[in-house]
């Protein structure tokens, strides 16, 4: 049986954390190294500066006074409290004059002033003998021929040197492994927000229409992609429980003027007609067939809306639309037998689609002229509303809709069971809804303030000034 990675190693979060990991160490390596070479080089730098300095002052000793002042100024820095050199002074003859050695500890090399490195033998108080370490200059001393080394121990630098060392080699495998440490630790977590999106989107795909991705409360991008995430899901849950019931409502509301059609058509045709009755048959069957029709040119032009196919915004003057409606509707509540007025405030501005602001309006006007009884009373108002928007207004003094309604009336063939006497589809405030959407405004529906038995309807469509 084959194995497969676990999951997180698969993931893109992964192969770049490892990426990441990579470049850290190479940096982490790149740094040490040059930390390492950098101290290094200053010591010796450093040791080579103050051994010129030695060998300085002793050369102006050796220019002054000549060997027998050089040999003094050898054995008073021999015997200086503190001091960390080591000195050998010699003849042209080889012979020791002054020196912490019994004899030249290194062969001389070819060139004066070359750097040599050498071991000697150090004798302890208690008798034994330990090998240390010295690195130092030659010098052949002019005029006489003689020889000056002068050597320091090497055992601090190597100490140092050694401790620089020990600390690369322990910083480097820790510094990689909690890199790594922390690839796999963010992969894992990035994993499992991305399982968390999985185990939603196959859900949803297995009818869970309900379900939604865990949100965090972190902010992070998984956070504000899981939101995006639901509120499509939010959407699509809308969208499908309108779908469902579509069907039933459109049987429910088409199915009494089909019916009427069909029985007006089979007593027409049961019976001899004169011409007057023919004509009359076939005028109550057209406007029956124009409902019907009416309807379905509503469902499709709120699909092309809800999809984007609709409406093209423009910076107009809506005060002038609502104040063609009012002349439009005037007459119309004249004829219902109900009392209208119009107040419009001239000059708003707004970013809209002329004839959808005007469908949805005539809706608006249109639901209130037809669930408003007689003898009761419309309004229309176009106002300034509140953080730069426009309040479009239309109150009526009807049975107005229950708060627990609200939600239900602006969805697709939703109507309450007292508007099913009255004709229509049920889209008209749908319509309204979506083109609020489409602008970026909003419908709401309050109470119009009226007696608890009609308390009539308050519509605003609040739209963003422009």
């Amino acid at each position: 049986m084959k194995l497969g990675l676990p999951t997180f190693l698969r993931t893109t979060t992964f192969k770049l954390a490892l990426l990441y990991s990579a470049m850290f160490a190479a940096f982490s390596a790149a740094l040490l190294v040059y930390l390492y070479y950098s101290t290094v080089y200053y010591i010796r730098n450093e040791s080579d500066r103050r051994l010129d300095l030695e060998f300085e002052q002793l050369g102006n000793a050796y220019f002054t006074g000549g060997m027998e002042r050089l040999s003094q100024s050898v054995l008073e820095r021999m015997t200086r409290t503190g001091s960390t050199y080591f000195y050998y002074l010699e003849d042209s003859s080889g012979r020791k004059i002054a020196g912490h050695f019994g004899r030249m500890p290194v062969a001389p090399p070819e060139a004066d002033s070359k750097t040599v490195y050498f071991d000697f033998d150090q004798p302890e108080p208690d008798g034994s003998v330990i090998v240390r370490s010295a690195a130092g200059k030659f010098v052949r001393l002019r005029d006489n021929g003689g020889a000056l080394l002068v050597a320091f121990d090497t055992a601090q630098q190597t100490a140092i040197v050694g401790r620089i060392q020990r600390a690369i080699f322990i910083a480097a495998p820790i510094g990689l492994f909690l890199s790594l440490l922390g690839g796999v630790l963010s992969s894992r977590g990035a994993a499992s927000r991305a399982d968390e999106l999985a185990r939603t989107a196959e859900a949803v795909m297995g009818g869970e229409l309900g379900r939604r991705v865990p949100v965090r409360g972190s902010g992070d991008e998984f956070d504000r992609l899981g939101q995006r995430i639901n509120a499509m899901l939010d959407q699509i849950e809308k969208l499908v429980d309108a779908t469902r019931n579509t069907g039933n409502a459109i049987a429910h509301d088409l199915r009494s003027p089909l019916s009427r059609l069909r029985n007006r058509l089979e007593i027409a045709l049961s019976q001899p007609l004169s011409q007057d009755a023919a004509n009359a048959t076939l005028s109550e069957t057209v406007e029956e067939v124009d409902r019907v029709l009416a309807t379905f040119n509503a469902i499709l032009r709120l699909a092309r809306l809800e999809a984007g196919a609709e409406g093209e915004r423009v910076r107009m003057d809506v005060s002038e639309l609502a104040e063609e409606l009012a002349e439009l509707f005037d007459p119309a509540c004249e004829e219902a037998e109900l009392s209208f007025k119009s107040q419009i405030a001239r000059h708003m501005m707004i970013l809209g689609d002329r004839d959808l602001i005007g469908q949805a309006l005539a809706n608006m006007l249109d639901n209130a002229v037809k669930y408003t009884p007689a003898g009761g009373a419309i309004s229309f108002t176009v106002q300034r509303g509140p953080d730069g928007t426009i309040d479009l207004t239309v109150v009526d003094s009807g049975p107005g809709v229950p708060e627990a309604s609200r939600a239900l009336v602006v969805q697709r063939f939703q109507r309450l069971d007292s508007a099913r006497t009255q004709p229509g589809s049920g889209l008209g405030l749908s319509l309204v809804d979506s083109v609020a959407d489409m602008h970026g405004g909003r419908l709401m529906l309050q109470d119009a303030g009226g007696p608890p038995d009609r308390p009539g309807l308050k519509a605003t469509l609040r739209l963003p000034r422009a």
